[in-house]
């Protein structure tokens, strides 16, 4: 019991009660990002949810069993979603996409699987150098900030309301000030509670928004929505009206480059991302080993191969079923942190659950019924923690702001990522082609890397 009460390795199993409670904490945690993806995309939210959960559980079997971690939707995708979508001329309809433009999307996904999956094959067979020659901190870093920079007008319009005319009506008042409870509630819970609940500042910042909105609505403003009927419809399988029990919408995808050309890229930015992952993790698993006495089988840094492998499949699974592209959690690795509970089945159980969850239509109508004001709110403090994310890892790498190539790279991975998106939409006109901003910068940052780095080991070694 003491050697328990230290914590559960990955290769360690606890009682089933405990299990069960372990595995639901694991899901909590996971869902505020997972569905504000969906939401913000316009996938449908059932069919992410479920796609989330199936895709960890395929991403313990490709593996080994050996490494637990919970695979969700990244934001880092949502502007390369959202130019695919109006470079083609496809539009939200009750906040969600025609299903047309989510299969021409999964198409880009299953494809941009294989970054991931060409990451580790490349350490697998030439170690992990190989990797940072081709994508280094002065590239992956900057990729990250204009990811999240190039949403920050998408945050403004939702968490601000478009004015109506003259004066300014009740709603456009509870409008706003539900947004910045919802962001300045999310960025306190964020900063001063501690332990589980610390884990979890963006589903309180969304309780609380939600709170307030409740109370608008007391008074005449309502700001709640209604489940869109296309969520319903598009359920392959309904248990009479569907109002209780349906099967997720799944599509097919469709061949489409250029959503390959705007979402396969931005699997860069999630490379070093999950590559960080690991080294954390093994740094906690260790911890709890020690204290227990016991010695891990294997480490887990040894697997970084396997870990992006695992990554770029999971992609293709999700793409296959009609969910977002993804990658593995902060969130759930800190729970663990905190919890000490590594353990792998507690993980593929958290999928499970998620999984049952896709198919209950009550739970799939609150997540709908979340007000745009308070995703709004979200999405300020989110895509601005993307981008600082971008210099976090700049920071953590020690790139050297004062070398002459370092400044060329990032000044051109940024301006043509920025000036792309603010200038022409998203999508640069180039020899006749509609490249988009941050597939654009993105090759254009790792070309100049490698123009720039021949004869650097010459020099290098001269020195």
């Amino acid at each position: 019991m003491q050697s328990q009460s230290v914590g559960y390795l990955p290769h360690e199993r606890p009682p089933f009660g405990r299990l069960l409670l372990y595995a639901l904490q694991q899901v909590i945690v996971m869902f505020p990002a997972t569905v504000a993806v969906a939401l913000i995309t316009g996938f449908q939210v059932s069919t992410t949810i479920f796609a989330s959960g199936l895709a960890t559980l395929c991403f313990i079997l490709i593996t080994g069993r050996k490494i637990p971690l919970y695979y969700g939707s990244s934001f880092a995708y949502l502007t390369a979603v959202a130019s695919m979508c109006a470079a083609q001329g496809f539009e939200k309809v009750d906040n969600i996409l025609p299903p047309e433009a989510i299969q021409y999307a999964q198409f880009g996904i299953i494809l941009s699987g294989f970054v991931s999956v060409a990451a580790g094959l490349l350490i697998r067979f030439f170690g992990r150098n190989a990797v940072e020659k081709v994508l280094p901190p002065s590239v992956t870093g900057p990729v990250a900030m204009i990811i999240g920079l190039t949403l920050a007008g998408g945050a403004l319009s939702d968490a601000l309301p478009t004015p109506t005319g003259a004066g300014i009506s009740s709603v456009e008042i509870c409008w706003t000030v539900v947004s910045l409870v919802t962001l300045i509630s999310a960025i306190l819970y964020s900063k001063y509670l501690k332990g589980l609940l610390g884990q979890l500042p963006l589903l309180l910042g969304a309780l609380t928004g939600c709170a307030v909105a409740g109370v608008m609505l007391l008074s005449g403003v309502d700001l709640f929505r209604g489940m869109p009927a296309a969520a319903l419809s598009a359920s392959l399988w309904k248990l009479g009206d569907g109002s209780i029990f349906a099967v997720p919408a799944l599509t097919f995808p469709k061949i489409s480059w250029a959503a390959v050309a705007a979402i396969m890229p931005i699997a860069i930015a999630t490379i070093p991302e999950s590559t960080a992952h690991m080294y954390q993790l093994e740094v906690y698993v260790d911890d709890v080993a020690k204290k227990k006495g016991a010695k891990m089988p294997y480490r887990l840094t040894d697997m970084l191969d396997r870990n992006l492998i695992g990554d770029g499949l999971c992609d293709m699974v999700s793409g296959v079923v009609g969910g977002p592209a993804g990658t593995n959690y902060g969130e759930n690795i800190s729970t663990m942190a905190v919890t000490r509970v590594f353990s792998v089945p507690v993980v593929a159980c958290a999928a499970l659950i998620a999984i049952i969850v896709s198919f209950f239509t009550p739970l799939i109508k609150v997540i709908y019924g979340i007000p745009i004001a308070v995703i709004g709110g979200l999405e300020v403090y989110l895509f601005g923690a993307i981008a600082a994310q971008g210099i976090a890892i700049m920071i953590d790498k020690k790139v050297d702001m004062f070398s002459s190539k370092n400044i060329a790279v990032i000044a051109i991975i940024l301006i043509v990522g920025l000036g792309g998106n603010y200038a022409f939409g998203g999508n640069i006109p180039f020899f006749g082609l509609n490249i988009p901003c941050i597939a654009g910068a993105a090759v254009s940052g790792i070309l100049l890397n490698l123009l720039l780095s021949i004869g650097e080991k010459k020099e290098n070694q001269g020195e």
